[in-house]
């Protein structure tokens, strides 16, 4: 084909939601973002969002791409969404939302009613399983809804993640990817699919098939842009949506880290390292890997919640100086934070933290907390702030050898993307705490680009996966480990790090069972 092809991107992230023009090498050409407010709070551990400013997000991201690139908009061949995970939205038969969306940093807990019953509930009670599965119950966001607002559950026609909803927008229909369905709704994970009848999860939550989206997989196309949707975005009518992934799957796609023995970790609002491979494999028992974006695969992955959320917490909190010295010398704050990691020496002179801001499911568990040990008088603000970077590299050594022994392949090369692998010295610190040569993708958008190859593949523009990946992804700048760097971080890991939560864990229980926090 002679003349250029470019791939349309949208990634609605939870800071921002951004519209992405990519070339056949994976090249970014063009760019418009729309920050977001990440959530309302109508009470306390509540995070909700309006559906609609999520839409009209999207449409002004699109206005700004189109100003900002002189390309005939013909030659955009398709478009592809990737989107947040987890966030739930109940809408009518018109696709209207009947209430707020409810993110996945949400807090509020169903309450838990009954036992499973069956087969099931036997094997959970024997098992000893029956706290995680009432910790799933919990969680699901339908369960609560259903609850306190029988009559809008009443009135729901689907239950969409926003991924579902934002393509119904785009195309008219009630379809989503099965790279998408990380969520806490009845999905089996294992065949990839809605769960069968006889499943557990119908009995955990009050959700019918009929409520669910019709499941494409990734690079099946989802539908045409519609007049009223190229109305509001620009994108030309009838250009085929198809299918992506949810954001982490994209960017460990975008990140070009698909086989197993590469680890792709994610510094973003939530910090995850993920191997993909053809084989279910359940790094924590009845945790199960999510669905990857390509067709067919999974994602071995461990989270740290709220991770690189820490980080903006700092900035908020400690980091006004930087922000403002920033905003004076016209450069970015990240550079500023660098200057203030590499004064201080690895392994902050002792201080060390447990980054499980939130609590977990099993490891670690509901009663975990975040800890910050070994404090004196020498230790400033630029200390805290190194430990949580290294506090973050801690968890995810711990994940990746996890990964390790659950699958027996060896991890031996790391891409790190999100928003924190933009800090030099983040990705120089993860070099020295894994020992591996940490490399940096040669975009940022690697969440973008991942939803862009799952387009070019199901469009026919490249044949294959393989091919697409060899064509549009690469490393960028790679990080070698400082051998006087990993002895120390060596020791303090293995020595320290390892035995925090285990040594921490019955004073966690005390104080949860005390304060009431976490519920």
């Amino acid at each position: 084909m002679s003349e250029k092809s470019y791939l349309l991107a949208i990634d609605n992230g939870t800071q921002s939601v951004r519209a992405l023009l990519f070339d056949l090498d994976g090249n970014l050409v063009g760019k418009g973002k729309v920050p977001l407010e990440a959530y309302y709070s109508k009470q306390p551990g509540w995070a909700e969002q309006d559906p609609e400013y999520y839409w009209a997000s999207l449409g002004e991201a699109c206005r700004r791409l189109w100003a900002s690139v002189d390309i005939d908009r013909r030659q955009v061949r398709g478009v592809s969404l990737t989107t947040q995970r987890g966030t739930l939205i109940n809408v009518d038969e018109q696709g209207q939302p009947l209430r707020p969306a409810i993110l996945w940093l949400d807090q509020r807990q169903a309450e838990v009613r009954g036992r499973i019953k069956g087969p099931w509930g036997w094997l959970f009670r024997v098992a000893r399983l029956e706290p995680t599965v009432d910790h799933f119950r919990a969680q699901a966001e339908v369960n609560w809804v259903a609850q306190h607002q029988p009559e809008l559950w009443a009135r729901t026609h689907k239950v969409l993640l926003l991924s579902g909803f934002l393509s119904h927008r785009l195309c008219g229909r009630f379809v989503d990817s099965v790279a998408c369905q990380v969520a806490y709704l009845p999905f089996d994970y294992k065949g990839l699919r809605w769960a069968a009848p006889r499943d557990w999860k119908w009995q955990a939550m009050p959700v019918r098939p009929q409520q669910l989206p019709e499941l494409y997989k990734p690079g099946a196309e989802l539908g045409r842009i519609t007049a009223e949707a190229s109305r509001h975005t620009g994108i030309p009518e009838g250009l085929p949506l198809i299918a992506a992934g949810a954001d982490k799957a994209c960017e460990v796609l975008g990140a070009g880290g698909v086989e197993p023995s590469v680890a792709c970790l994610s510094y973003g609002t939530t910090a995850t390292i993920n191997t993909t491979r053809r084989q279910y494999l359940e790094t924590i028992p009845l945790i199960p890997p999510y669905p990857a974006a390509i067709p067919d695969h999974f994602n071995t992955e461990v989270m740290i919640y709220r991770g690189f959320w820490m980080v903006s917490w700092f900035k908020q909190e400690f980091g006004l100086r930087e922000m403002q010295r920033a905003q004076e010398l016209g450069v970015e704050p990240e550079a500023l934070f660098d200057e203030l990691v590499n004064s201080v020496p690895p392994g902050s002179m002792g201080l060390m933290l447990q980054p499980y801001w939130s609590p977990g499911i099993r490891e670690p568990g509901l009663e975990a907390k975040g800890s910050i040990i070994g404090f004196g008088d020498v230790h400033t603000r630029a200390h805290l702030y190194r430990a949580i970077l290294e506090g973050l590299a801690y968890a995810l050594r711990q994940g990746k050898e996890q990964i390790e022994r659950r699958s027996g392949t060896a991890i031996t090369r790391l891409r790190v993307s999100g928003g924190g692998s933009q800090s030099d010295a983040a990705m120089q610190l993860t070099a020295d705490i894994f020992g591996l040569p940490a490399e940096r993708p040669h975009v940022y958008e690697t969440s973008g680009l991942g939803a862009a190859i799952d387009c070019a593949v199901g469009l026919g523009l490249h044949p294959d996966f393989t091919t697409a990946i060899g064509a549009m992804t690469r490393v960028g700048r790679v990080f070698e480990p400082d051998p006087q760097a990993r002895r120390t971080y060596e020791r303090l890991y293995r020595e320290v790090y390892l035995g925090m939560y285990r040594q921490l864990r019955p004073l966690y229980r005390k104080i949860r069972e005390i304060t009431g926090y976490p519920a």
